[in-house]
């Protein structure tokens, strides 16, 4: 999904004087467009003073707590249904669980057969209904411990945004295909061989799943899962039969290396 932009400067007028006067002319009610990420996150990266209206910027964790962040498109479908469900999962276990969109659908709300497909699965029907899209921007990656992407296109955006997290940065469905092959008895001594805060040891983990990459063969279509926004409702039960079953094995990798 790709959307035009509205908010281009005329000649002469700096963007950030330019928004400051669409701001001043905007009613307080009036609703928010979504505006573009730029094609090259890495030589045009989004910072507070550039983009005012990302006004939720990822907090760093607190000590010793992991973070998972999920990614897709517009952030209303397939980002937040893994969100909400890894959710309702692993937050009992100190895990915080959000997600962003790289040309995401500012403020919307998941649609409503994400949402239901979501809350049939185990989500929180609050998680799934208070849900607000937003962007992808530098602190939510940085902040991460583990990035899902659901599909390739956003695992590229995501590693060439911050290069440093392409060892954490992997599609769900790839993570699934590769954590496969690592028992939860070798996840765990994968874990506990790198002491006991929370953070090393999934970075552990990862390294040993991350490892398997090139050795287990697979199409590239087979680490995407479907984009179901504006289709049919067999085609959002099919995003939710690839998705769910990673996530079974994100929880099941993410179990062993809290021990």
């Amino acid at each position: 999904m790709i959307f035009p932009s509205s908010d281009s400067p005329p000649p002469g007028v700096s963007r950030r004087e330019w928004r400051r006067r669409i701001a001043s002319e905007t009613p307080q009610d009036a609703p928010v467009q979504a505006r573009p990420v730029p094609a090259d996150p890495q030589s045009s990266r989004l910072q507070a003073d550039q983009a005012p209206d990302v006004q939720d910027a990822a907090q760093p964790s607190p000590p010793h707590a992991l973070t998972i962040l999920t990614v897709c498109t517009g952030n209303i479908c397939r980002s937040p249904m893994a969100e909400v469900l890894l959710r309702a999962r692993l937050e009992p276990l100190g895990v915080r669980v959000h997600s962003a969109g790289t040309h995401a659908l500012v403020d919307h709300e998941m649609t409503a057969p994400a949402q239901a497909l979501a809350v049939k699965s185990g989500a929180k029907p609050a998680d799934a209904t208070a849900h607000a899209a937003r962007y992808l921007v530098e602190p939510y990656l940085l902040d991460a411990d583990l990035v899902l992407a659901m599909a390739r296109e956003h695992r590229s955006y995501a590693v060439k945004m911050v290069p440093s997290r392409m060892r954490r940065t992997f599609t769900v469905r790839e993570f699934a295909r590769l954590a496969s092959t690592l028992s939860t008895e070798a996840a765990r001594a994968a874990a506990d061989a790198a002491g006991t805060d929370p953070k090393a040891r999934l970075a552990a983990v990862l390294q040993a799943v991350s490892a398997q990459r090139g050795l287990m063969p697979a199409t590239p279509e087979d680490d995407d899962v479907i984009d179901p926004y504006r289709r049919s409702q067999e085609t959002y039960a099919k995003s939710a039969a690839q998705l769910i079953p990673a996530l079974d094995e994100v929880e099941r990798v993410v179990r062993a290396a809290l021990g």
